[in-house]
């Protein structure tokens, strides 16, 4: 799907009908959508892809896979049934304000204007990748916000892998409407959706790929844990899924932030190889 060049750089293409900004630097490859101002791609040299997406986009829909910005909230607004689920920001064309290139990797900033609201993606790649998402607003009236960096990790099989780090963790399972305490290593058998309290260092083991990601939510009020399992997604089959499990870091439901004029609120995602 992102073919390299083979030339060192960054291009502009047109892919399903979304403009993609692909990357090529000595030290891995990457690609970003307009769209979302979204990393849907990332893989340093020699390794497999950290991020998954899925091969099919709707048209004029949300794109699934690499990092969407969940943005000003999480999951159904709570007063607007009509409104799309996660907001507005993955469907809005976010503006590239600059991009620096030198031996370690490459830096860039997105941003997003929606009416009081500014939001800006911060991005740093190399041998590991950060993503900080930075929101404020110039409302007369302090403000409700819910927001996530809802990454979709790449593994070889989800009922393979496991999640470290959650251990005694309590939370709410989205899928049994309960809450819940995690109880050892976090395996999904048939589905997970769980918020938990928790931001901090997680482990993504992958026995079967040699491979551990260590993620950092540090500063996210909640570490969420998701994955379908046999329920269907559009547009996707069910062996395309088994390849992603998504760990985010958000603040959302009861830690939804309540932002005052002129206030920022900070969002961090953080990989790199355990």
């Amino acid at each position: 799907m992102f073919a390299p060049s083979g030339e060192p750089g960054l291009r502009w293409v047109s892919h399903q009908q979304r403009d993609l900004l692909l990357i090529e630097h000595s030290r891995f490859q990457a690609a970003f959508s307009r769209q979302g101002g979204q990393l849907l791609h990332f893989q340093p040299r020699d390794q497999r892809p950290w991020l998954w997406c899925a091969s099919h986009w709707q048209r004029g829909g949300a794109i699934r896979g690499g990092v969407p910005v969940c943005w000003p909230w999480f999951g159904r607004h709570p007063g607007e049934s009509g409104w799309p689920s996660h907001g507005w920001a993955r469907l809005s064309d976010w503006e590239l304000l600059d991009c620096t290139v030198d031996e370690q990797g490459v830096r860039l900033r997105w941003q997003l204007q929606l009416c009081d609201w500014q939001v800006t993606l911060e991005a740093e790649l190399g041998e590991g990748m950060r993503l900080r998402l930075r929101s404020s607003h110039q409302d007369s009236e302090s403000c409700q916000l819910s927001h996530a960096l809802h990454a979709y990790w790449r593994v070889s099989d989800v009922v393979r892998v496991t999640v470290l780090g959650l251990e005694g963790v309590h939370g709410h399972d989205l899928l049994r409407r309960a809450d819940c305490q995690q109880r050892g290593a976090l395996r999904v058998e048939n589905g997970c959706h769980r918020i938990f309290r928790h931001g901090g260092l997680l482990q993504l083991q992958d026995l079967a790929w040699q491979r551990s990601l260590l993620i950092d939510t540090q500063g996210a009020a909640n570490s969420v844990v998701w994955h379908p399992g046999s329920r269907p997604l559009t547009d996707v089959g069910w062996s395309e899924a088994l390849g992603f499990l998504s760990v985010q870091a958000a603040c959302c439901g009861a830690d939804s932030l309540i932002l005052k004029p002129g206030e920022e609120a900070v969002l961090v995602l953080q990989a790199r190889l355990g």
